[in-house]
C-alpha cells in the first residue's frame, strides 16, 4: 500500500492510534467519531487472533466469526508485511455467508457489489484489503474525519496521543467499551438484539440511517 507522506505542523487536539482491522465492529467506528484524527498504525506488530483479520455477523441462529486467512510470519512482524493466504477458499466462505447472512437486508443490493469488487482484486497484503473496504465504509458512512495510515515523522509530544492499539479487541467484552454504547437497531435476524457486530451489519440493514446511529452509539468523553 502506498501510503502518502504526513508532515505535521499545529498538531490537532485528540489524535487516536488504532491498528487497521477487518471490517470493523461499531466501536472502532465510534472511536474514529469521537476523536480528531484518526492514526492507522499498519507498522505496529501484527497480532493473531484479533479483528486484524477477522469480523463478526449475525447469521440465522447465531453470531458468526468471519477469519481472513494469513501466510506464515515472522515474529514481531508488523502489519503491513502480512501476506493473505488464498490457498484457502475463504473469499466464497465470507461472501457466501454475507449473502446468506444478509441478502434479505433492506439495503444489501445497495452495497454489496462495491464491497465485493475488493475481494475480486484479491489483495497480495492485508493491510490493503482492509484499507480499500474501510475506506469504503467511511465514505457510505458519511465520515469525513481526518484519518492518517502512516506518518513520516514522529508526532511531536507523544504524550497527547491516545494510544488505543488493540483496545477494540474480540478477545475481550464487546459489549463494554471505551468509544461505544449499544443503541439496536433493525436486525433481519432473531427477536434479541446483537450489539457491536462488524459494519456490515449496520449497513446493510439500516443503510442511510447508519451514520446517525453510530452518532447515538458514540459514549461521551
Amino acid at each position: 500500500m502506498i501510503v502518502p507522506e504526513i508532515v505535521i505542523n499545529n498538531q490537532p487536539e485528540k489524535i487516536v492510534r488504532i491498528e487497521l482491522q477487518y471490517l470493523p465492529c461499531l466501536e472502532y467506528f465510534t472511536c474514529i467519531l469521537s476523536n480528531d484524527v484518526t492514526w492507522i498504525d499498519i507498522n505496529e506488530r501484527y497480532i493473531k487472533q484479533t479483528f486484524r483479520n477477522r469480523c463478526s455477523v449475525l447469521t440465522t441462529n447465531k453470531t458468526d466469526t468471519l477469519t481472513v486467512p494469513v501466510k506464515g510470519y515472522a515474529q514481531y512482524a508488523p502489519t503491513k508485511d502480512i501476506k493473505i493466504d488464498y490457498s484457502q477458499d475463504w473469499i466464497r466462505r465470507h461472501w457466501g455467508c454475507l449473502r446468506s447472512a444478509y441478502g434479505k437486508s433492506p439495503y444489501f443490493e445497495f452495497y454489496s457489489d462495491e464491497l465485493h469488487s475488493v475481494f475480486n482484486k484479491k489483495p497480495e497484503f492485508l493491510v490493503d484489503l482492509n484499507y480499500e473496504l474501510l475506506t469504503i465504509c467511511l465514505r457510505l458512512l458519511g465520515i469525513k474525519k481526518e484519518v492518517w495510515y502512516n506518518l513520516s515523522v514522529p508526532i511531536n509530544g507523544d504524550s497527547s496521543v491516545i494510544d488505543d492499539l488493540s483496545l477494540i479487541n474480540d478477545k475481550k467484552n464487546k459489549n463494554i467499551g471505551k468509544y461505544y454504547q449499544p443503541i439496536s437497531y433493525y436486525q433481519t435476524f432473531g427477536n434479541d438484539f446483537v450489539s457491536n457486530l462488524s459494519i456490515v451489519d449496520l449497513l446493510f440493514n439500516m443503510g442511510p440511517e447508519a451514520r446517525s446511529i453510530l452518532l447515538r452509539s458514540c459514549k461521551q468523553q
